[in-house]
């Protein structure tokens, strides 16, 4: 729905929908859709690596931490999902259809991130108050944890499911592959802050640096939500009387989302490829422990990876604008097979890890910068969020199943976290195959210049 028109009488000119951008009216979009974007990322670079270390400080299993870190926001995301994308793709107000469901749940997740901080004082005097003995003191402070992981997450679920939606109505489509280009470039820079600066200080001080984070996030998101401006869309279709908008929600989801062949091709493609990178990710903390590496060092290592990733992201986005985002994807896969299978042979000590963790993380970020945009090149424009969290439907199964498991292995196999990179070198592959057939299909429909998603 979005075009460019330039002509030699008049300045160029962008429309997204019913929205006009000068040059300078799309550089102000891109710099508060961007300044949003980092305190978003700057809950999404913090709150999985404080949390891995708040649940290894209380002595969480393996198990455990799958548990807390994949199972609980995918099941989340398996029933919010749905009814919040379908909800918000229908809505419309004063403030658009999606700053209302960006805007209302900011404080609460900025709320639950400073409770996950205080989880240890409040687990503690829970705890003393229950008069239960001093031995299960942990599984307390564990239990409360959860809860304040709970709400937060399921503010991140909102978010997460509305937040590309709004990026899909007001950009304009010529600039989206560049424009996640800068997206991801914000993301990094905040990954290269974070890890820096931050968490090596984060052990003993996690109430301060879940305050300081959510306190950030609340306000910044909030002031990006009230300067951005949404244009106007057609009437929604009639809802039918008598159901219940959870029930709507699913029965449309399997009828314009989940029965069509095409369609759950892309999802499973988009599920496998996002899993991919998760073995590594979920227990990296877990493994620079088990070689010996200071939390100062691992922060370093990962301050490198973010480094190369930022240098990537634009000339990604501009290849993603020129191949599309299913081919840098299955570059970025077969590398990502490779160099892990290299790396699960060759991982013996503390200096071996951090090439491979540098590895891992420059490569899997070749593929969220060229995947960022993949969503809004495959899925019906109009039905976005929809699509899109139906495709996250997918990805929760995916990922539910995957953390018990992964967690399961690792405590059976004496907590080795080698497995881990040899776990994504075989997702990888498998994704390679699916985005295969993906590509196939994508053809089909039209390709690189003739691409109708399916209706």
């Amino acid at each position: 729905m979005s075009t460019s028109a330039v002509t030699k009488t008049s300045a160029p000119t962008w429309t997204a929908g019913t929205l006009k951008y000068s040059a300078a009216g799309l550089a102000l979009l891109f710099f508060w859709l961007l300044f949003g974007d980092f305190a978003f990322m700057l809950r999404e670079r913090s709150a999985a690596p404080t949390a891995q270390l708040m649940l290894k400080a209380y002595q969480a299993s393996d198990f455990a931490t799958g548990i807390f870190l994949l199972t609980i926001p995918q099941a989340i995301i398996f029933f919010l999902g749905p009814v919040i994308s379908y909800w918000s793709d229908r809505h419309r107000g004063r403030w658009g259809r999606r700053i209302p469901f960006l805007l209302w749940p900011t404080p609460i997740t900025s709320l639950s991130m400073i409770g996950l901080g205080y989880s240890p004082f409040i687990g503690k005097a829970l705890h003393q108050w229950l008069g239960r003995s001093p031995g299960t003191e942990h599984l307390t402070i564990l239990m409360v944890m959860v809860l304040f992981w709970t709400v937060f997450e399921i503010g991140v679920v909102i978010s997460n499911s509305v937040f590309n939606g709004l990026i899909n109505d007001v950009v304009p489509r010529a600039w989206l592959g560049r424009f996640y280009g800068m997206f991801r470039a914000v993301g990094l820079a905040v990954g290269v802050i974070f890890n820096y600066q931050v968490i090596g200080h984060v052990e003993g001080n996690f109430a301060l640096v879940f305050t300081c984070i959510g306190l950030i996030y609340g306000v910044g998101f909030s002031i990006m939500c009230l300067k951005v401006k949404e244009g106007a869309y057609p009437p929604p279709p009639e809802r039918e009387p008598g159901k219940s908008l959870f029930r709507i929600a699913i029965t449309d989801y399997y009828r314009d989302c989940l029965s069509r062949p095409y369609y759950l091709w892309v999802f499973c493609f988009i599920a496998l490829g996002t899993v991919t990178y998760l073995p590594v990710n979920t227990f990296a903390i877990f493994a620079a422990k088990s070689f010996g590496m200071s939390m100062e060092l691992y922060g370093k290592y990962m301050v490198a990876t973010f480094t190369c990733s930022f240098l990537l992201a634009v000339p990604i986005g501009w290849l993603v604008d020129r191949f599309h985002p299913i081919r840098v994807a299955q570059v970025a896969l077969v590398l990502y097979g490779s160099l892990m299978l290299v790396a699960y042979f060759l991982l013996r000590d503390q200096a071996s890890f951090g090439v491979a963790l540098l590895v891992h993380g420059v490569v899997s970020g070749i593929y969220w910068t060229g995947t960022a945009a993949i969503g809004q090149m495959l899925y019906p424009q109009m039905k976005f969020a929809q699509f899109g969290a139906a495709g996250g439907l997918i990805t929760a199964g995916f990922s539910m199943c995957l953390g018990p498991v992964l967690g399961l292995l690792l405590d059976a196999l004496g907590n080795d976290y080698r497995y881990t990179f040899l776990a994504g070198s075989v997702l990888a592959f498998a994704s390679v195959g699916l985005g295969w057939v993906v590509y196939r299909k994508w053809q089909q429909h039209g390709g690189q210049h003739h691409y109708v998603a399916p209706a």
